[in-house]
């Protein structure tokens, strides 16, 4: 029952594949419930931000379980795509797999080293997978370790330091490419995480003027009503918000396009001499490209903040080997588990027996014995407990390091106590080593 991620990013996608294959989190429970039907598929997660898109799995079969994989991510919601994604797609295995999500939970493969977004991503993919039931013991305990390395880095070095995220990189952005803003007026498309820290943001930055629009006003009020000086505009009323702006930055993520050259045009038309600059920080984007073609409006997409803040990135960088350092801990924490998983059946199966045999030859001696008091049979009922306790305690830490040892060995150990015991468990094939081949997809 091979590990394997599946997935794509900002390191080997575009914008425009990656907003194909965007999955909003208001629909991630029915999307990991499709999955489930997948027959080679034994356990599934599902990691979807701005940058990336993967799917952390345990499967029957590697090869069959790949390819199933691949057929859901061309088919879901995106049938009929046009361009090869195998070509966009990358498949770590085993340790690999576990690695690079430890690397993505500390911060250490996003788009801006360290964002304080990412762990909360992470952990809600975990949620969603245990609300659609995708999650098994594997991915759980996967997940759970991820989630205590990502911790561990941000608790214990500077990689989380200073503010760096994709909604104040926007921030920067504008103010890279229009310097002062406290002259400017800024709309803010979206009240969720990254559009109310974006409003934040340039609040922080001294912007003029902030409106916030959403598809729910509330939302947008409340947003607008946390920043003091900022006022909410109806999302169909958006065009004319749009004749007062100069700066537009875009985090809605709808399923379709917010602007276009139709309401954008129109907004111009009201101030053709007057720029507009939209920074497009959703994925999927928010702003049609064809906005770009009006003239005297510029949009720059999510892509475009990647060399953005790298004074800060750089102090960060700093904390890059003590981050490895832990990274590497929690992974071989998570192998030792993966690797004496086998051992658990045969030392139920030996607890079982022993227990049974206990509980049988106590319920004699009572029997034999009607005239002990209550206390004298809990007396006797906990020297027996402790008796077996104490004498499998050795053989269980046996077991379970040699689960972990070699594998020749760790079977023939499984063997022998079945024999010697009359366990009656069959004995399991130990999970392979979760070694670090490059596997292409």
């Amino acid at each position: 029952m091979p590990l394997v991620c599946l997935g794509l990013s900002h390191h080997t996608a575009p914008l425009e594949v990656r907003e194909r294959h965007a999955f909003p989190v208001s629909r991630m429970t029915e999307t990991l419930i499709a999955l489930r039907d997948y027959q080679a598929v034994r356990e599934a997660v599902m990691l979807a931000t701005c940058g990336r898109l993967e799917i952390y799995a345990e499967l029957e079969d590697y090869e069959t379980g790949i390819k199933q994989l691949k057929a859901f991510l061309r088919n879901f919601r995106h049938g009929g795509i046009e361009y090869d994604i195998s070509a966009y797609l990358y498949a770590l295995p085993g340790m690999q797999a576990a690695e690079h999500l430890f690397r993505v939970a500390t911060g250490l493969d996003s788009m801006l080293i360290g964002e304080a977004q990412i762990l909360g991503q992470v952990k809600d993919a975990y949620i969603q997978a245990q609300k659609a039931r995708s999650l098994g013991k594997t991915l759980h305990a996967l997940f759970r370790e991820a989630l205590k390395a990502g911790k561990a880095a941000r608790a214990q070095t500077a990689i989380g330091n200073e503010s760096v995220s994709v909604s104040s990189a926007a921030v920067a952005y504008a103010k890279q490419h229009l310097g002062d803003l406290s002259e400017l007026s800024v709309l803010i498309i979206g009240a969720g995480k990254m559009g109310a820290l974006a409003a934040k943001r340039m609040k922080q930055a001294g912007a003029g003027a902030i409106a916030v629009a959403n598809r729910s006003f509330h939302k947008a009020q409340e947003v607008a009503d946390s920043l003091g000086a900022a006022h909410a505009v109806e999302l169909p009323g958006m065009t004319q918000a749009l004749k007062a702006a100069d700066i537009v930055v875009a985090s809605a993520g709808a399923s379709h396009f917010v602007l276009t050259p139709d309401n954008v045009a129109e907004a111009m038309l009201a101030r053709p001499q007057r720029p507009l600059f939209v920074i497009d920080i959703a994925v999927p984007r928010d702003a049609d490209p064809e906005v770009a073609r009006i003239p005297n409006v510029r949009v720059a997409d999510i892509d475009a903040l990647k060399g953005l803040v790298e004074e800060t990135i750089d102090r960060r960088r700093e904390a890059i080997p003590q981050v490895e350092e832990i990274i590497a801990e929690h992974v071989d924490r998570f192998e030792q588990w993966y690797r004496s998983r086998f051992a658990v059946p045969i030392v139920a199966s030996l607890v079982r027996k022993a227990e049974a045999i206990r509980e049988r030859e106590v319920d004699r001696l009572f029997a034999r014995c009607p005239d002990l008091t209550q206390r004298e049979r809990m007396m006797i009922t906990g020297a027996t407990l402790t008796i077996v306790s104490k004498f499998l305690h050795g053989a269980v830490t046996k077991i379970r390091e040699g689960a972990t040892g070699d594998r020749a060995e760790a079977l023939s150990l499984a063997r022998m106590l079945n024999e010697l015991f009359d366990l009656q468990e069959p004995a399991q094939e130990p999970p392979q080593p979760l070694e670090r081949p490059s596997v292409p997809v």
